[in-house]
């Protein structure tokens, strides 16, 4: 019995359909956002750095007494921070934010950004509250009035009520030793106000 060859030989080509490209795609975008949410720029432009801190008045977080407003940053150096409880960022720069309002020298505010009140308190309690006030911002408008991309974000204001630095992401220790405490003491001193 004879066995014919074939002409050819055999190849076995797999043959990836063009459609299959759709989840690779997908996944590279996602791993690109992802990166980009856990890695922001702390340096984002800002069209309101220079101009006056939009005028706002929050109601407080329910169940504290202290709202936070616009007038309540006229004639002092002083940090805004924009947090949530669900936001893990604002977690992992909570210590860091806490030991700089008991060594930074200014009145830091809190905005708390679309978040439930039960939610904000027990953060608040679990983590501690280093804040002078905190006003409850439910519907994220005072955010958006601020050009906050997503929480956290932090404000240097200055005693003359203009936003003089924004900071994108969780402030670091390094934020805060290089950029923050030059950058309030410059403030300080030509507003001639050195401290809360």
């Amino acid at each position: 019995m004879s066995h014919a060859r074939p002409d050819k030989p055999l190849h076995f080509r797999f043959r990836f359909p063009p459609w299959g490209l759709i989840p690779v795609a997908a996944s590279a975008l996602f791993g690109v956002f992802m990166w980009s949410l856990l890695h922001p720029s702390p340096d984002l432009p800002s069209a309101l750095i220079g101009k006056p801190v939009p005028e706002f008045a929050l109601p407080p977080i329910e169940g504290r007494t202290d709202g936070f407003s616009t007038a309540d940053l006229k004639g002092q150096v002083a940090l805004v921070n924009i947090f949530a409880s669900w936001c893990v960022p604002c977690r992992a720069e909570h210590p860091i934010i806490t030991e700089f309002a008991r060594t930074g020298g200014v009145p830091i505010y809190g905005i708390n950004y679309k978040d439930k009140a039960p939610d904000a308190l027990a953060w608040l309690k679990e983590l501690g509250d280093p804040y002078t006030r905190i006003g409850a911002d439910t519907d994220g408008k005072v955010g958006i009035d601020f050009g906050a991309y997503g929480v956290p974000e932090t404000y240097v204001v200055g005693a003359d009520g203009l936003i003089a630095y924004r900071i994108v992401g969780p402030i670091t220790q390094a934020t805060v030793d290089q950029t923050l405490l030059p950058l309030i003491r410059g403030l300080q001193l030509n507003s001639g106000k050195t401290g809360p």
